[in-house]
């Protein structure tokens, strides 16, 4: 029987193509995460050769990263292929740069990885992950692709996101209306699993609010982050729903807003061969902010 949270790939590349117009405008949460997890480099010495965004989206971060490693090979992947689009439109401020063209865009599964063992010094992955079916195999990849002492960094959201939307859905059980999120010790454990040497984990929430449940939709719809599940009721949710959908979210009204939670899970790890003596890898897991 195939797993109603599994997540439809055909379904979310679709659903990213069509929000790659709109996608700039409302990703105020990922823009927020990247530059929380952007600041974390500052703690680690790093000059990779040659660096992955792995979910580029519309090829906002991969601007960033290439300021900050002006000399690094860039690649952008991402499944959505309008999504690679407006991230290679990108390319005219490179121009006047010494190191224009340096930049490679790659339509790609994170899961399968089109790239060769040990070719990637710097693994970076903010808020895709959570779109990925197998934790074990996506972080095999990022494992197989990286060379030595390369640096994986990512983000992404834990059980708690969106917590208040999946109260509010509740009582249509044979039709999930929110993605599964995995807890930050399942992924710890994941990446220990794939070989990651001192894996670093801490989450914190983050709530953005809203006037009305329309506009929460909205903001979701914008970026692309439909319920790509394969359990998704198909077609248009009758106005029932949605009515009931309104009138259970009012339980959360704070202040005059609807809350939209998410918890946003950050870790970072090595690929090296370090252990302990009894063959384990420690994880670091910092407490709740």
């Amino acid at each position: 029987m195939t797993d109603a949270y599994q997540i439809d790939k055909r379904y979310l590349r679709r659903s990213f193509s069509r929000a790659a117009q709109s996608y700039d405008a409302a990703a105020v949460m990922q823009r927020e995460v990247f530059e929380r997890m952007f600041s974390r480099l500052d703690l680690v010495k790093l000059s990779p050769g040659r660096a992955l965004d792995a979910g580029c989206g519309t090829g906002w971060g991969i601007q960033r990263l290439a300021e900050r490693y002006p000399q690094s090979q860039l690649l952008a992947l991402d499944i959505a292929p309008q999504m690679l689009a407006m991230a290679a439109s990108r390319r005219g401020w490179m121009e006047r740069l010494p190191w224009k063209r340096r930049q490679g865009y790659i339509c790609g599964d994170i899961e399968a990885l089109p790239l060769a063992a040990n070719s990637v010094d710097l693994v970076w992955s903010n808020l895709a992950i959570q779109w990925c079916n197998d934790l074990d195999l996506t972080f095999g990849e990022f494992h197989r692709v990286m060379r030595p002492d390369g640096l994986l960094m990512f983000s992404t959201f834990g059980p708690d996101t969106l917590m208040e939307l999946r109260a509010a859905s509740a009582g249509d059980e044979e039709h999930p209306h929110v993605s599964r999120f995995l807890d930050m010790h399942d992924i710890g454990d994941a990446l220990v699993r794939a070989g990651f040497a001192d894996p670093v984990m801490d989450m914190e929430r983050i709530t953005l609010t809203y006037d009305d449940v329309k506009a929460l939709m909205r903001d979701l719809k914008a970026i692309g982050a439909h319920n790509a599940t394969e359990g998704r009721r198909r077609g248009l949710e009758g106005k029932s729903f949605l009515r009931k959908l309104a009138e259970n979210y009012e339980r959360f009204r704070l202040d005059g807003k609807l809350p939209a939670t998410y918890e946003v899970v950050y870790g970072h790890a090595w690929k090296a061969q370090s252990k302990t003596n009894d063959g384990g890898q420690p994880i670091r897991i910092f407490p709740r902010k």
